[in-house]
């Protein structure tokens, strides 16, 4: 571990970076997102639907601390990180080699995924297959830190967006932490989990009633940079004699209260 590593930001909460994945619809309509339902036997979010992501590692830093130099300080360095980690964790989680370029295929991106397992970092990959980043490809989106005493773990989440147009990919399961990945609308995940056939964490609701809003990838991402991210923290507060969880009203976000007793917590 180098010394830059060692370096990580302590922070209250557990750093952690996702990435909401478009794709447009096959037979046209809303453009669909990509989730992954987490093995039961995870500690957060078990059985839950979730957009793929994971923590910022100690080697996610060390590489946002080149990038950061790299860019002259126009890339903050623990920006760099979360951005890094949500590129690292969408390959080893579901194969699509995102906010990467260079000479990449299938066939490339199942063996960095492969050697990405092996390694546990991002860095050596880029170096064995002559890839860089191009975090140009992905966009800030929110950041959300349910910060509560009664939570054991608490993630500081960072949520960024990214497209692939027609999506004539390939995905799959990592087999480690997660059971299933899918693609739906931002829509239809809200109707399954109405349903009962998917089950969502605060969080993710917010997001996919959000998302439900655009029609568009470019939509989305129009949103996203005309709304500066601030710290999505919710908190209880008292209405109609009803404990509501509530969020920012002006963050974005077409719902900003649930019922505390209705809320699916991590």
């Amino acid at each position: 571990m180098t010394d830059t590593a060692k370096a990580a930001p302590q922070r209250e909460g557990i750093p952690a970076a996702t990435i909401i994945i478009f794709r447009n619809a096959p037979e046209g309509g809303p453009p669909e997102v990509l989730m992954t339902v987490r093995s039961r036997n995870m500690t957060f979010a078990g059985g839950m639907a979730v957009f793929p992501g994971g923590r910022v590692d100690p080697e996610d830093y060390a590489l946002g601390e080149d990038i950061a130099r790299e860019s002259g300080g126009a890339m903050d360095a623990d920006e760099a990180a979360h951005q890094i980690a949500a590129v690292r964790e969408t390959l080893e989680e579901t194969g699509l080699a995102l906010g990467l370029a260079g000479d990449i295929d299938a066939v490339k991106a199942g063996e960095a995924r492969a050697m990405l397992m092996r390694e546990g970092a991002l860095a050596p990959v880029l170096e064995a297959f002559g890839w860089r980043l191009d975090l140009a490809q992905i966009t800030p989106f929110a950041r959300w830190f349910p910060k509560n005493e009664n939570i054991v773990r608490v993630y500081d989440t960072r949520f960024y967006l990214a497209d692939l147009g027609t999506g004539a990919v390939d995905v799959s399961i990592d087999h480690a932490e997660n059971t299933r990945l899918f693609w739906t609308t931002a829509a239809g995940a809200l109707e399954a989990a109405e349903r009962g056939e998917i089950k969502l964490i605060f969080p993710t609701r917010r997001n996919l009633e959000r998302l439900a809003l655009f029609a568009s990838f470019a939509e989305a991402r129009a949103q996203a940079e005309a709304i500066p991210v601030r710290t999505i923290m919710p908190r209880v507060e008292e209405r109609d004699g009803k404990p509501m969880l509530t969020i920012l009203e002006d963050a974005g976000y077409p719902v900003t209260a649930e019922v505390l007793d209705d809320v699916a917590r991590g």
